[in-house]
């Protein structure tokens, strides 16, 4: 298994499931130079959260363990070790473990970029369509 060894047994599917990528060269860099660190969380990180107790239901484990899908100003979604979609706000957040990077930060990850680019301009181009089928073309306008 190589370097999935190293990773708690819960994530070693959604390792799996990842296509095992290397996670040497994706490790997180936290000195040298500041153009060379690379911290905090990225997409598809695999997290153990640990929720507030005073958040959750009698019985309930509080925490959360899974691949980080995404994150807004206010909640993170994650996919659960039992591939259940769970959206948790950040007020029920007590802290955030990161088990293992599946991606390269931000920066470097150039999958991630272009779809990033792409996705911007699918999103113009459904704008456009949008404003001439409904006749609202104001795009000429200042102000």
């Amino acid at each position: 298994m190589g370097e999935g060894e190293d990773l708690p047994d819960w994530a070693v599917p959604m390792w799996e499931e990842l296509g095992s990528p290397d996670l040497e060269p994706i490790k997180p860099v936290h000195a040298g130079d500041l153009l060379g660190r690379r911290t905090g969380l990225r997409r598809d990180d695999l997290v153990e959260i640990i929720i507030d107790s005073r958040s959750m239901i009698d019985g309930d484990d509080n925490f959360v363990r899974g691949r980080l899908v995404s994150r807004g100003k206010g909640t993170l979604e994650i996919l659960d070790d039992d591939g259940v979609f769970r959206y948790i706000h950040s007020d029920a957040i007590v802290e955030i473990r990161l088990i293992a990077h599946m991606r390269p930060a931000y920066i470097d990850d150039i999958e991630l970029l272009e779809f990033e680019r792409e996705d911007q301009k699918r999103r113009s181009e459904l704008h456009e369509k949008v404003e001439k089928d409904t006749g609202r073309d104001d795009g000429h306008l200042w102000g």
